[in-house]
């Protein structure tokens, strides 16, 4: 039998972290403000998902739009919001910045990475930007606490990137490929028997949850509908 597989859902309240959890999410990513694709949601947002809902959440550490972490002061300012987080309840993140030309921020990301005390957290889609997302997973690869990429395979996403994400698989376990791939972006319920074969056994979903769009909560009934469609993959 296959390993159950994972179904994060992006939350952007409490009302969106409930349902996903009655539906059988097995973890949430929580965000705001998803017209610029999702930012670093309050300290009280977190703290009330937090008290509401027993599964697991990564929190989005993201100051603006785009994938660039900005200047020092702006990194600084991350950080401490970082640790207003953690005091919030948060113990998971997501992040990912990348300099103008595609290359990783490394000084960025160590200083944030340096704040978090070794939480478990995702580099997100970023790596569908990069200029070259080989190199970029070995540049990280030592960084503490990264254990999962978000990522569609290409910025266009699954219908794209559904090469690239079946080469990655196949890869799992090399130095740099020791993370785990969380496919998102894009993501539709007929990509997964074959992302399955490959092996990979973490899905995100945002859009898919919200059969009524994004000014609507996220509904149970849809997040139900991909559980049972991976639990019936996994058998």
């Amino acid at each position: 039998m296959s390993k159950r597989a994972v179904l994060e859902v992006i939350a952007l309240g409490v009302e969106d972290a409930v349902a996903a959890q009655a539906g059988g999410a097995d973890r949430l990513e929580l965000v705001t403000d998803m017209a610029a694709d999702g930012l670093t949601p309050s300290a009280a947002t977190v703290a009330g998902i937090r008290a509401a809902v027993g599964i697991d959440l990564r929190v989005m550490l993201r100051p603006a739009d785009g994938f660039a972490a900005g200047d020092p002061e702006d990194v600084e300012r991350l950080v401490r919001v970082a640790g207003e987080l953690r005091e919030a309840g948060a113990d998971q993140f997501v992040l990912g910045f990348l300099g103008a030309d595609g290359e990783p921020d490394l000084a960025a990301m160590e200083r944030i990475v340096g704040a978090l005390g070794g939480c478990r957290w995702t580099f997100h889609r970023a790596i569908d930007r990069a200029a070259d997302r080989d190199a970029l997973r070995k540049q990280l690869a030592d960084l503490p606490g990264l254990d999962t990429y978000l990522t569609a395979g290409a910025a266009e996403g699954v219908d794209e990137g559904l090469p690239t994400l079946l080469a990655e698989a196949a890869r799992q376990g090399e130095p740099g490929y020791e993370q785990t791939i969380l496919v998102g972006g894009g993501l539709r319920l007929d990509h997964v028997p074959a992302l399955r074969r490959a092996g990979i056994d973490a899905f995100h979903i945002g859009g898919s949850a919200r059969p009524h769009g994004w000014d609507r909560p996220v509904s149970a009934e849809a997040v139900a509908q991909w559980r049972a469609a991976l639990d019936g993959e996994s058998a």
